[in-house]
């Protein structure tokens, strides 16, 4: 079973390099910013996440209950706003290079994810997918099954903990917001004003976040935001590792990798109903976002569905398939796909991990 399931992965793989050779012309057109789209997202994202937030304040005097109600509503509007960001630091959102980078720090104050610093980060990531030399800078933390194998019983029990669900989507988004954001752990060559950057940026939020604060009261003040932002970087962790860590992705070692198939198939189609593709801004439509990062998210759509070829190889997730998502922990080279912890002691049983 397993021999057939790699061999129908490399069957669609070379599928993939001769059907869409030529997609770099296909996309071309979809690449181009839409003003008006642009300022249209903008005010239907803003103006809601602003009103909301309002109303949460208020709605303090009546119920934390329904304060927390309109919140987890509101936190997909603030997922919208860090997907224009996340455009912005595409240079996608718009044709002008400043606009974009003054909406992305506008963005930045918002969802507390500094504009430049981040957005170095994610576009290496876009450069690198699916590398496994490169795992460490804009992924999701995992190893492979050979790397687990090698690990003493608290090397093993250290990974177990980090990739329990609750750490994963809940602890971890905590650390990334308090620490990883706050503070440039990744240093490069040349990325010394990218991490000055992020300095200033941090300065920025901070600054509005202690005149807000001022101004409304802090413990009013940090409860509603805090409870956003916190939310929201829970909700992030979990679509970025749907969309790259389902069972089906694809890993490679530098020597073997292709960019065309790790962008088709290393991403997943994570296909949501219509208003929560909406409210996430497309990013579901991840296969195509990887495929190129030049596509403004407004623009996703129509590139689906007007080239159904995309999605025939892509992996094709809903929600309660991303559910199911949850158990994978290792990255087995040998059958091209991730597996879980029971997997591999069954496999480790039989002499054959």
């Amino acid at each position: 079973m397993d021999s057939f399931n790699v061999e129908n992965r490399e069957r669609i793989e070379q599928e993939i390099r001769e059907k869409l050779k030529n997609w770099k012309q296909i996309i071309q057109e979809y690449q181009v910013p839409n003003t008006k789209k642009a300022v249209l997202q903008i005010l239907t994202t803003f103006l809601p996440y602003l009103a909301l937030w309002v109303l949460m304040y208020f709605s303090l005097d009546w119920s934390i209950w329904l304060t927390i109600g309109i919140g987890l509503i509101n936190v997909f509007f603030l997922v919208r706003i860090f997907i224009i960001q996340h455009d912005c630091g595409h240079q996608s959102f718009l044709k002008s290079q400043r606009w974009n980078t003054a909406i992305g720090i506008v963005c930045s104050v918002f969802s507390t994810i500094p504009f430049k610093y981040w957005a170095k980060i994610h576009n290496h990531h876009h450069g690198h997918t699916g590398q496994l030399e490169e795992r460490d800078i804009g992924d999701i933390n995992f190893i492979t099954v050979n790397e687990y194998k090698s690990r003493g019983f608290f090397g093993r029990l250290g990974y177990r903990i980090f990739r329990h669900p609750f750490v994963l989507f809940f602890v971890v988004p905590t650390f990334y917001f308090a620490i990883s954001n706050r503070f440039p752990t990744i240093n490069l060559k040349g990325w010394h004003k990218v991490r000055r950057s992020q300095i200033f940026n941090n300065i920025l939020i901070g600054a509005v976040y202690i005149g807000l604060a001022w101004l409304l009261g802090w413990k009013r003040f940090l409860f509603v935001q805090l409870f956003l932002v916190l939310s929201f970087f829970c909700v992030a962790f979990w679509f970025f590792y749907v969309q790259h860590q389902h069972e089906e992705t694809y890993m490679r070692w530098r020597k073997n990798w292709d960019y065309l198939v790790a962008s088709i198939r290393g991403a997943s189609y994570y296909k949501l109903p219509k208003v929560f593709q909406w409210l996430t801004g497309n990013i579901g439509l991840h296969h195509i976002h990887h495929l190129s990062a030049r596509i403004p998210n407004y623009n996703l759509e129509k590139c689906l569905n007007d080239n159904p070829l995309f999605t025939k190889y892509a992996v094709t997730l809903t929600f309660w398939d991303s559910l199911k998502t949850t158990t994978l922990k290792l990255y087995d080279e040998e059958r091209n796909r991730m597996i879980s912890f029971r997997e591999f002691y069954k496999m480790e049983r039989l002499g054959m991990a």
